[in-house]
């Protein structure tokens, strides 16, 4: 990288490369008041804050265990994907933290019904706890139209 800006440089070339963040959140992630956005942008990329299954609007999560908040997890994902330009056809990359990587089949069982193949790439590990006491949460890295 040195030798090709060095490069530039001589030739009398500039590049600038500075890209826009762009701060997205919407009005109800928003009144809860959290420390974070549900997403930024940078150019054509959507990043997403770790979503769990929480009711929109609440900090109150989907009854039932991990099958019912995976699916109001990914539910979730959605919807900011789509208020965001972007949707689930077009994310790259999850990852999703378990709170016992022994759910891990159900996850995937829901996680299924939301993606098809080809499959965004995909991490998974298990931690010792998540927010408000979810059983998973997960982040993905969508293109914007």
């Amino acid at each position: 990288m040195k030798k090709i800006l060095f490069i530039l440089l001589l030739t009398g070339v500039t590049a600038t490369m500075a890209a826009e963040i762009q701060f997205l959140n919407s009005e109800a992630n928003a009144a809860l008041e959290l420390p974070f956005s549900e997403a930024t942008r940078v150019g054509d990329t959507l990043y997403l804050s770790g979503q769990i299954g929480n009711k929109p609007g609440t900090l109150e999560l989907a009854e039932g265990g991990v099958g019912p908040e995976t699916e109001q997890t990914l539910k979730n994902i959605q919807a900011t994907l789509e208020r965001h330009g972007s949707s689930l056809s077009q994310v790259a990359k999850c990852t999703v933290f378990l709170a016992d990587i022994a759910e891990w089949p159900a996850v995937n069982k829901v996680y299924k019904q939301f993606f098809k193949p080809p499959y965004p790439a995909r991490s998974a590990v298990a931690g010792s706890g998540l927010a408000i006491g979810a059983r998973v949460e997960i982040e993905c890295i969508a293109v914007v139209d």
